[in-house]
């Protein structure tokens, strides 16, 4: 079984009294494009600063391709990170990006960031700074790709990006992905472009890892039940009540069957993924059942 790009147990992050990420523990697979989903403050960000090496835990470990993150210059060679803000220096020309990241990463693969900076229409002679956003991110991807790292890791690379280049940036990460056999995991509170783009998922809210897994698997085992008041009182075992809610006639809950057989509970049905994302972050702000339909009394 291959090692886990990421491996946390426990994993905390405190900034004084306030919890950016608490007792996180998960292993996000090896060969495998992972988003993180929540809502802004969910702890997306300081999971992958941790996995990055830019901060350290207050409590637990993490382990990034079985080694402490950044530990060495070998370690770091081994991973790609773009932070939010996809940093490029507005001073240097696309070209002088290209040389410093040759100068900087022993791994440098000139020939895939000459290719790429001509496929997507890059100046080599123009200013980062006079780059549009999703210039600048297609320039921050090809310098993270180009050291042939092991795993790429972004925080909402495509947060500040138009429909059109959003989905552009995207489609070159599906390719990075291809040709390089790299791993991939991004942060992004667009469920969209997870769904288009990911296979394996984490749910992030109120600092704490919600649920995590396959996404097929993940949605293949969430349903809705509708049933009349009081017959979903008592589910079978292995089967979790996500949410509910309740007229003086029917109840509707969102289950997670964990027993991995069919459910077998009269009147359910699959959710979306969207839907299944919305339910666990309602339920981790204490919001109660978002209306995944309307029940009628």
């Amino acid at each position: 079984m291959d090692t886990p790009v990421i491996r946390a147990d426990a994993l905390t992050k405190r900034y004084g009294a306030h919890p950016a990420l608490t007792e996180a523990t998960l292993d996000i697979p090896a060969g495998r494009i992972t988003g993180l989903v929540g809502p802004n403050g969910a702890g997306k960000s300081t999971l992958l600063a941790l996995a990055a090496g830019l901060i350290r835990p207050t409590a637990g470990t993490i382990e990034v391709l079985g080694r402490r993150p950044a530990a060495d210059p070998a370690q770091l060679a081994r991973v790609g990170f773009v932070a939010q803000d996809t940093p490029v220096y507005a001073q240097l020309t696309v070209a002088d990006h290209l040389k410093l990241g040759e100068k900087l990463n022993p791994g440098w693969d000139r020939a895939l960031a000459a290719e790429r900076v001509r496929q997507v229409g890059l100046d080599p002679a123009k200013k980062a700074g006079r780059l549009s956003c999703g210039q600048r991110a297609q320039l921050a991807l090809t310098l993270a790709a180009a050291k042939r790292p092991e795993l790429l890791v972004f925080d909402e690379p495509v947060a500040a990006l138009d429909p059109l280049a959003r989905r552009s940036f995207l489609q070159s990460l599906m390719e990075f992905v291809a040709d390089l056999e790299v791993s991939v995991v991004l942060s992004s509170h667009l469920i969209a472009d997870v769904e288009r783009v990911c296979d394996h998922l984490v749910i992030l809210a109120e600092s704490r890892v919600q649920v995590a897994g396959d996404i097929d698997d993940l949605t293949a085992a969430h349903h809705r039940v509708v049933g009349p008041r009081g017959t979903l009182d008592t589910l079978p075992a292995g089967v979790e009540a996500i949410a509910a809610d309740h007229t003086p006639r029917q109840s509707t809950l969102v289950v997670h069957n964990t027993t991995g057989r069919p459910l077998d509970l009269p009147g359910a049905e699959p959710i979306g993924l969207e839907d299944m994302v919305l339910t666990y972050l309602h339920r981790a702000e204490g919001l109660g059942a978002p209306i995944l339909q309307e029940t009628r009394s």
